[in-house]
């Protein structure tokens, strides 16, 4: 049963996924328009970076329907309609986003095309783990239920972690100059962002319950997708544009290279 909100706790949910909403449709039309100002190679991790914010803000929709369907104002309170507020709804956004979001990753490095692919896959199937896992936690009614499969989701979302600052480790130092901090600093973004997930799924375990704990995880859990999906692809756009700068220059200077050789040959 849905917990008896004032008015300002549901506005403040209510506020904020509309926030999100927004935020998602934005970065759709930054990423589709981006698209064309970096060169071919890496277009498909913005192309990934546009249906992971679309699916997002689709999502977010229904979640908002959800929320504005389960709660009436009643006597200067909002109490529960009846509707149930439906959690999945969440899960499947991340089950199909994140995902995407290392492989977003992999596809703006330009790696070898067998190196891509295994990256891509072990990530891609670590990532829908890790959701797959964390969802009985979710709905479970008891603490020691949602501790257990936290636990076990994390087994997946620490070998991510293992894989993105070891194995890629050597990929990430042959990026050039500004390249390179971009995607150390994107990797430090991913932590953080993800991390703050089992905070926010952890908050019924630590006695949060209640009004505060719905509020408090409807909140988290927004903030931390418009960080991990619109921040994230906008930090995936300036590696793109950093690297096709930098491949540029690297040709104008074969170029000028060739053109000197030519000259002394003459």
């Amino acid at each position: 049963m849905l917990p008896e909100l004032s008015v300002g706790e549901y506005s403040l949910v209510y506020n904020l996924f509309s926030f999100t909403i927004a935020a998602m449709l934005a970065s759709f039309v930054f990423f589709v328009l981006g698209r064309q100002q970096v060169a071919p190679r890496y277009r498909m991790a913005l192309v990934m970076s546009a249906i992971v914010v679309a699916v997002a803000g689709y999502h977010y929709l229904r979640i908002f329907e959800n929320w504005s369907a389960a709660y009436v104002l009643q006597d200067g309170v909002y109490v529960a309609s009846g509707v149930p507020f439906n959690d999945a709804y969440r899960y499947v956004d991340w089950l199909l986003t994140v995902p995407l979001l290392v492989a977003e990753l992999v596809a703006v490095l330009a790696l070898a095309q067998a190196r891509a692919l295994g990256l891509t896959f072990r990530l891609g199937l670590a990532a829908a783990l890790m959701i797959i896992l964390g969802y009985p936690g979710e709905i479970a009614a008891d603490t020691t239920t949602r501790a257990i499969w936290g636990f076990i989701s994390t087994i997946p979302f620490v070998y991510i972690l293992w894989v993105l600052f070891r194995e890629l480790g050597p990929a990430v130092q042959r990026q050039p100059g500004e390249a390179k901090v971009l995607v150390r600093n994107i990797r430090l973004l991913l932590l953080a962002t993800w991390g703050f997930y089992p905070i926010v799924y952890l908050l019924p375990i630590l006695g949060i319950s209640g009004a505060g704990a719905l509020v408090a995880v409807q909140v988290g859990y927004a903030i931390a997708d418009v960080l991990a999906k619109c921040g994230y692809g906008v930090m995936i756009y300036a590696i793109a544009r950093a690297k096709t700068e930098a491949d540029a220059s690297e040709m104008e200077a074969e170029m000028a290279n060739g053109r000197a050789a030519v000259g002394v040959g003459d």
